[in-house]
């Protein structure tokens, strides 16, 4: 049976490879990302679908004439339909354990470096300068600060273990969480109003979602306090791109750490990209060599479940 790959971020696909060919299958793979109209051609035929970063749209799906699963290199699903997928009955599965850790790290190294000003002073020092890069009121101390988590998945329960030790003020909002799961684990349950107006950091740790695309916009961002820091590690489409370069312009929001922007990659021009209180990196906060080994050996392995027919793990679209 073919497995079709729709895109891939690896130098090679010899993990994939050892696991889909050691099953007796064939694997079909295109490298750099495709836009709908052309991956339909090579979805068309597969027994299954394995994807990273291109759009498995509405008529991509449709396109599948035999297909058994989709299966998503990560933990977030917002590039597959999923309506459309339970529609043709074809699950949908991700990696909900994969790089837990790497993305806490990378959200507790992106707090430390906006408000310590690692990266500003650093540049500075190399620049043949000496003393402060940035006016005394930007290096803060976490344990004086009161830093707000929108989200209590897997990674935000993670971030909040890590917060603890710096004895900051903790907030979290996510409906779906319980809040004496949030008790337990040393932070306060509150709204997500509560998140934009008392805290001095905030960061996102929510899916994305029709409810949570734009949830950083010009009326949420204008609810911060003045000097907030912004860290996003979750999708690049949470916040508005023009209101958070208009806040950074202005000075409300001080400081911002992005692994994520919408559109990816970010566009060589843009005016982000030439602010000094802006980190940013290429969309890479899960990455580690135990994380990708582990995601693609279970998402090769998934994709052969589904052609052996057996129970598949991590459905998301409600599939069976």
């Amino acid at each position: 049976m073919k497995i079709a790959i729709t895109d891939y971020s690896f130098p090679d696909l010899t993990i994939e490879d050892a696991i889909i060919s050691g099953s007796g299958h064939q694997l079909t793979a295109w490298k750099d990302k495709k836009p709908p109209a052309e991956l339909c051609s090579l979805v068309a035929d597969a027994d299954a679908v394995i994807t990273q970063f291109a759009s498995v749209s509405a008529d991509v799906i449709r396109a599948m004439r035999q297909a058994k699963v989709i299966v998503r290199y990560g933990i977030g699903v917002d590039n597959v339909d999923l309506a459309v997928a339970r529609e043709c009955g074809i699950p949908v599965c991700n990696v909900p354990d994969y790089c837990i850790d790497e993305v806490a790290d990378q959200t507790l190294a992106f707090i430390l470096a906006t408000t310590r000003q690692v990266v500003s002073n650093s540049d500075f020092v190399k620049a043949g300068r000496w003393g402060l890069a940035t006016p005394l009121n930007q290096m803060r101390t976490l344990k004086d600060l009161s830093v707000g988590l929108v989200g209590f998945g897997r990674i935000g329960r993670e971030v909040v273990s890590r917060l603890r030790f710096f004895k900051c003020r903790i907030l979290v909002h996510d409906p779906l969480a319980a809040a004496s799961d949030i008790i337990a684990a040393g932070a306060t349950p509150t709204s997500l109003e509560d998140v934009l107006t008392q805290s001095d950091v905030i960061s996102l740790h929510c899916p994305s979602t029709s409810e949570t695309r734009g949830l950083l916009n010009s009326e949420t961002l204008a609810q911060t306090r003045p000097g907030v820091i912004i860290i996003n590690v979750a999708r690049g489409d949470l916040v508005d791109p023009a209101a958070l370069t208009s806040a950074l312009t202005s000075g409300h929001v001080a400081a911002a750490a992005l692994d994520v922007f919408s559109p990816e990659p970010i566009p060589v021009d843009h005016p982000i990209l030439k602010m000094s209180n802006v980190i940013v990196a290429s969309h890479i906060a899960s990455v580690s060599v135990p994380a990708v080994r582990k995601l693609r050996e279970t998402v090769a392995n998934i994709a052969v479940m589904a052609l052996k027919g057996q129970t598949l793990p991590n459905v998301v679209n409600g599939v069976r």
